[in-house]
């Protein structure tokens, strides 16, 4: 087989699976239909293509703001492999798309460009689809649809439904949290009379892909590594206050995920092993910082002794542990530093402000909590 074809066959493949994919966990969040629990038709399949189309355009755009760029700058590159996740209950259908640059990229310039494309192309996107959604809200009753039991409270379901017992045992209650671009669209967008309770968001397509799209575009602004918001910070600050900056945001990171996970409540006999478990996620965690093995157990054993220390003090505080698994596979693998380009010509004024922008764009979409889960136990719930 031609290998360009062959290729060509790969990226259309992982397309296609991962559309179904994302289509199969549309239909589950919306109408809660998970094709393994059987009872499935096309009609359940088909419900869940708004999700998936307004997921996977934003992606697109996404990754093809970072392929057209790199094409621009005459820099060879692959086109987006997207990546399937199963049916799985519970899965946001896919774990995103990336592309594979075919070359080194030495210039700052060209490394800013490349890198701040996609977010920005992904942002104007998922813009678009939300904006519709928060104008195209459906009438209050259309929850009833999907929870047939809220009916017989009306409207006033809420003060029923999410009281502590109401839900059976083992339930899973399911809350988005807020960024400021959401909370500006139902302040100035949406019509307050249709606005969904936050418990429910989940089963409003193109809010709720919209919603996932800004969680993982201000991941990817992240002014750290190589990730997209790393490439700007580098353009922006250089070699040497990347460096600095991009430490202390990956610890305050991996301080706020990883704040109220180990809690003096949980008592002696649950801490003995849960405490130098979390000591060593730590420790692996911050290799990426690239300090000595000396060094790295001293911070990691500092930031564990900051937030036991804050959790005692106020035992209500809680950071989200969410994150913890992005910190981990960013200090990890993605690493916390940038390389040095060979070419460190400063950035023009354009990509300076816009350089600025990305930032306010990262403000704008990053969400401290951004999906809750609670789950009801015996006379009340539990996160």
């Amino acid at each position: 087989m031609n290998p360009k074809l062959k290729t060509a066959l790969i990226h259309a493949s992982l397309f296609i699976v991962t559309f179904i994919t994302t289509t199969l966990a549309g239909a589950e969040w919306t109408h809660g239909k998970n094709i393994l629990a059987g009872d499935y038709s096309w009609a359940d399949f088909y419900s869940g293509l708004p999700y998936s189309i307004c997921f996977l355009s934003i992606l697109t755009a996404h990754e093809f703001g970072h392929y057209f760029t790199a094409i621009y700058n005459r820099v060879k590159t692959s086109l987006p492999y997207y990546i399937p996740l199963p049916p799985i209950p519970m899965m946001l259908g896919t774990l995103g798309a990336l592309i594979r640059l075919k070359q080194h990229v030495g210039s700052t310039k060209k490394n800013f460009d490349i890198g701040i494309a996609g977010p920005l192309a992904g942002f104007v996107v998922a813009l678009g689809f939300l904006f519709y959604g928060f104008t195209h809200l459906p009438p209050p009753e259309y929850i009833f649809q999907i929870h047939p039991e809220y009916e017989q409270y009306g409207l006033d379901y809420a003060n029923y439904v999410y009281a502590p017992g109401f839900l059976p045992e083992g339930t899973l209650n399911i809350y988005l949290g807020k960024n400021l671009l959401f909370l500006f669209f139902e302040k100035f967008v949406a019509d307050p009379v249709r606005l969904p309770n936050v418990h429910e968001l989940i089963h409003y397509p193109f809010i709720f892909a919209g919603f996932l799209s800004l969680v993982f575009t201000s991941i990817n602004l992240l002014p750290i590594g190589q990730l997209d918001g790393g490439h700007v910070l580098y353009g922006l600050a250089g070699y040497k206050w990347h460096r600095r900056i991009a430490s202390l945001v990956f610890l305050g990171f991996l301080f706020y995920a990883g704040l109220g996970y180990v809690h003096p409540s949980e008592g002696l006999e649950v801490l003995i092993y849960k405490i130098p478990l979390f000591v060593g996620f730590h420790y692996f965690a911050m290799r990426g910082l690239r300090l000595s093995t000396k060094d790295t157990w001293m911070y990691a054993l500092g930031l564990f002794a900051i937030q036991y220390l804050i959790v005692t003090v106020f035992p209500a505080v809680q950071g989200y542990s969410g994150w913890l698994l992005f910190a981990f596979l960013i200090g990890r693998f993605i690493g916390i530093q940038h390389p040095p380009s060979e070419d460190e010509q400063p950035l023009s004024s354009g990509r300076i402000m816009l350089g600025w922008l990305a930032l306010i764009i990262f403000i704008l979409c990053f969400t401290p909590n951004p999906l809750e889960m609670i789950q009801s136990v015996s006379g009340g719930v539990t996160s």
